[in-house]
């Protein structure tokens, strides 16, 4: 008997034969032969994965690439993408002086260098720190600057510091201090993130769980606090455990929506780290999540619903998946936003490694995160006939600390749906928008889910797929990943 394309391609995936996106969508008819009336819709190519839990490389910094990457800084330049990381390593003490990577398309990254040659003076006498945590780059000017963070762990003995430099690669000139704290102080100045507002005015967001986050106005011409004192809180939790942590912060404006997005990080950063976020129409704040809780309101319980939970550990069907991802950046790329942020691998959690994701915006403006990282995908319309098929879903469910495993949906045609959370119908708009709809649920539980489908590259299988990613009506945010596409 004669196969057809489709079942020639799932014997192929089956057999574990990675093909480029857009072979096997020519396989598959949806692309590139006279007569199909399919849109064209480009899968990524294969971006040739970095192994897991290389010990080969444990002492050999060139080959780390997305190794050893910690609470990663964004920043695009003329040179390409650079990425300024916490220092941490694998198997051994790391060297102090903020690790530097690059890439020129997101997806690949090399070892660059230590941007300085450790702790500098003023930093080590206040903190007494081994290594530096927590950078963030920007550009004023021509000249660059690099914050840090000092500290110990568990200690509010801590300083943000400066040091600039006429090239994105150094070398670094320390400034000194920018912020200082003391043990006795209600925060902590470490975590720093430095951003213009749409007015045109300087300033930095910091903190940690000690006293929570804080944003200050800095004099554009130093790079440091124009006032005195600590600035204005803007997101707190009252909890003083690590499963209780809020730090990390980054902000970013949407100019589409007018608004100020607050991500933070909650959670031990060993166990079930998580990224929130929630917005503002003015960059100090309020700052409220999707149902309209204040980031500042530590009186509400429980306090791990407050802020949209937007990324968490997971795991898709019988892949081991990853556990504690946060203390994430955001790049804004010409229109095209980037969430860049560590994770660790589920086998060993002493191992973090660098991921970028896609950003999309819900039609409200609230941002979501891709399923998948990074490998060169493009929004674009979504045939129809693509959708039907089995998929795993899941939910970031702000509730559940730790991974969240994936359950099975099968999109029917005809608008039908089923799955591990019942029955429903689906319906789509033509673009990338879909909607599910469940039948018969709890009272409380959300019902209509509103996703955005987009062709990713499916690190987990090696092939290229669908994936969606969206919010209910409640807020929680949604994934899925397709696994098999309905045959005809």
């Amino acid at each position: 008997m004669t196969e057809t394309k489709e079942s020639v391609v799932m014997n192929l995936l089956k057999k574990r034969v990675v093909l480029p996106g857009m072979l096997m969508l020519m396989m598959m008819g949806t692309v590139g032969c006279s007569g199909d009336r399919t849109p064209e819709l480009v899968f990524p190519d294969n971006p040739s994965a970095t192994a897991m839990y290389d010990t080969t490389v444990l002492h050999n910094e060139p080959k780390w690439t997305v190794n050893n990457a910690h609470d990663p800084g964004i920043i695009k330049t003329d040179q390409g993408y650079y990425v300024f990381s916490t220092d941490v390593k694998v198997g051994g003490g790391p060297k102090p002086g903020v690790m530097v990577r690059k890439s020129d398309d997101l997806i690949h990254w090399k070892w660059v260098d230590y941007a300085l040659s450790g702790i500098p003076e003023t930093a080590l006498e206040w903190t007494g720190a081994t290594n530096l945590w927590a950078p963030d780059v920007v550009k004023h000017g021509e000249v660059y600057r690099l914050y840090y963070s000092a500290s110990t762990f568990g200690s509010r003995q801590s300083m943000i510091g400066m040091a600039t430099s006429d090239s994105i690669e150094g070398p670094w000139s320390d400034q000194g201090a920018v912020i200082q704290t003391k043990s006795d102080d209600a925060l902590n100045a470490i975590d720093p993130n430095v951003i213009t507002d749409a007015e045109g005015r300087m300033w930095m967001v910091y903190g940690s769980f000690f006293g929570g986050i804080h944003i200050i106005e800095l004099d554009p011409d130093t790079g440091k606090p124009k006032e005195e004192g600590f600035g204005k809180l803007i997101a707190a939790r009252d909890m003083v455990t690590e499963d209780g942590a809020v730090e990390g912060p980054y902000i970013v404006y949407n100019e589409k929506f007018k608004k100020y997005y607050l991500f933070v990080s909650y959670d031990s950063l060993f166990e079930d780290y998580n990224v929130r976020v929630a917005r503002a129409d003015s960059i100090t704040g309020p700052y409220v999540d999707f149902n309209g809780r204040d980031m500042t309101d530590t009186s509400f319980e429980p306090q791990f619903e407050v802020g949209n939970k937007i990324l968490g550990g997971y795991k898709f069907g019988e892949d081991v998946g990853w556990i504690a991802p946060g203390h994430n950046s955001v790049l804004n790329d010409g229109g095209d936003y980037f969430i860049v942020h560590h994770a660790r691998g589920e086998t060993d959690k002493n191992w973090s490694y660098l991921h970028v994701r896609k950003i999309l915006w819900t039609e409200e403006g609230w941002p979501v995160v891709s399923p998948e990282r990074y490998a060169g995908e493009k929004e674009q319309d979504i045939p129809q006939g693509m959708l039907a098929g089995e998929w795993e879903r899941l939910e970031i469910d702000p509730f559940i600390d730790g991974q969240e495993q994936s359950g099975k949906l099968l999109l029917k045609d005809k608008g039908k749906l089923e799955g591990s959370r019942g029955e429903g119908s689906w319906s789509f708009d033509g673009k990338m928008t879909l909607t599910l709809s469940w039948d018969d649920l709890a009272e409380g539980e959300g019902r209509t889910e509103t996703v955005q489908v987009l062709p990713a590259w499916d690190w987990e299988k090696g092939v290229g797929t669908l994936v969606f990613t969206g919010l209910n009506e409640r807020g929680m945010a949604v994934w899925g990943k397709q696994t098999s596409r309905q045959s005809k």
